[in-house]
């Protein structure tokens, strides 16, 4: 018999961070996630989406023993053809009747509430973090990315859930050869007196949070499921990114002073949290910062890439991906590029991401479960 107890207590928040890393024990790719960045997504003092939502989590126990865990919301902010729920941070021994438990449970518990359909597993939070399974490419996560062993797909397909979209990451090595097609634009471009690109610095955040919104909310706006960003809170995320900023990996264009194109890279932390065991303590922060200045770290993450309207199709993207490239190769240890995953959703970045002479390393997937078995499955729509 399982047992479902709510997650409430120290005890109960301690085992449902240290139920993966058990399942994980033997896997020598997996990276712990710092604790304090999943527990900042279930604190409605740190995570916005309580104000229009409902999270709880739940750990699962048999003869004593935890068999899973899970997450389970509502985000009214989701918007879908269906009302439609999530569940995420899942995690669940190799057993189809202890996965089936686990997801009659959180179908139950939103039911209850008024959806018609499920998605995960996905974050109670933005895309850019904890979205989707693993379902190719068994490799050491970037940090943010889900990751899972291999039979949770077994799991999540064998209950019904069917792939809503699925995401692709792109990897190339920053020394291979720029495709023909880019550097024809850079040059067409430098030609250009008003085009100018710039790396992102430090000590003028203020200017590139403004310019980033301005380029996001132009090239993003006719987006599915898309919205406006605030000019204060970019600000307020570059502040806090500004430990790990990297001066000589981020790029902006500008037309004049205008900026029209922006990419937008950070190194791969995981590459230094994975020496801290999900912890972050005060010995764990000198060690990071012991880490960041003596360990190389070689793999960069494309978070970011837009250029607004009126310049798509004019080469920026060739301008600003070998200006950028060049001097990057010149002023860091970095030696591959990981693409942050681009839906099969969006056929213009993947288009992008293609003409980088990139590789697909990895998938993951965003399932969803329609409640009334009867009705039609349609997968996202492109965009």
């Amino acid at each position: 018999m399982i047992i479902v107890e709510e997650v409430q207590n120290e005890n109960q928040k301690n085992e449902f961070l240290e139920f993966p890393a058990q399942l994980h024990r033997n896997d020598k790719n997996y990276i712990r996630p710092l604790n304090k960045h999943i527990e900042e997504i279930f604190d409605p003092q740190k995570n916005k989406f309580f104000k229009k939502g409902e999270c709880k989590r739940f750990l699962f126990k048999k003869d004593g023993k935890t068999v899973g865990k899970v997450a389970v919301f509502i985000n009214n902010n989701y918007k879908q053809k269906q009302p439609t729920g999530g569940i995420g941070f899942f995690d669940c021994i190799h057993d189809q009747d202890t996965a089936d438990f686990i997801f009659d449970h959180c179908k139950n518990w939103l039911q209850e509430r008024g959806m018609e359909a499920m998605d995960g597993p996905i974050n109670f939070g933005e895309r850019d973090k904890f979205w989707g399974l693993l379902i190719e490419g068994f490799e050491e996560p970037l940090f943010g990315m889900n990751y899972n062993l291999p039979y949770y797909k077994e799991l999540f397909e064998s209950y019904g859930f069917q792939i809503y979209f699925e995401q692709l990451c792109f990897t190339r090595p920053i020394f291979a050869e720029v495709s023909r097609v880019f550097r024809i634009a850079h040059e067409k471009n430098r030609r250009n007196p008003a085009i100018s690109a710039r790396p992102m610095k430090k000590n003028n955040l203020e200017k590139f949070a403004k310019d980033f919104t301005a380029i996001y909310n132009k090239a993003w706006a006719s987006h599915g499921e898309g919205k406006q960003l605030d000019e204060k809170k970019v600000l307020k995320m570059f502040i806090t990114m500004k430990p790990i900023i990297n001066e000589h990996i981020s790029w902006f264009v500008y037309e004049n002073e205008k900026p029209i194109a922006m990419w937008i890279n950070i190194p791969d932390l995981n590459q230094w949290f994975k020496y801290l065991n999900g912890k972050f303590g005060l010995f764990e922060k000198l060690k990071f910062l012991l880490l960041k200045q003596f360990k190389k770290n070689e793999k960069m993450v494309g978070l970011v890439f837009g250029i607004v309207p009126e310049w798509q199709k004019k080469g920026i993207d060739g301008y600003m991906i070998w200006e950028g490239t060049q001097h990057l190769r010149k002023h860091t240890d970095f030696t591959v590029t990981e693409l942050q995953w681009i839906g099969d959703f969006n056929p213009k970045m993947i288009k992008i991401a293609e003409a980088l002479d990139t590789t697909v390393t990895r998938k993951l997937a965003t399932y969803r479960y329609l409640f009334d078995r009867d009705r039609e499955f349609e997968r996202h729509q492109p965009i």
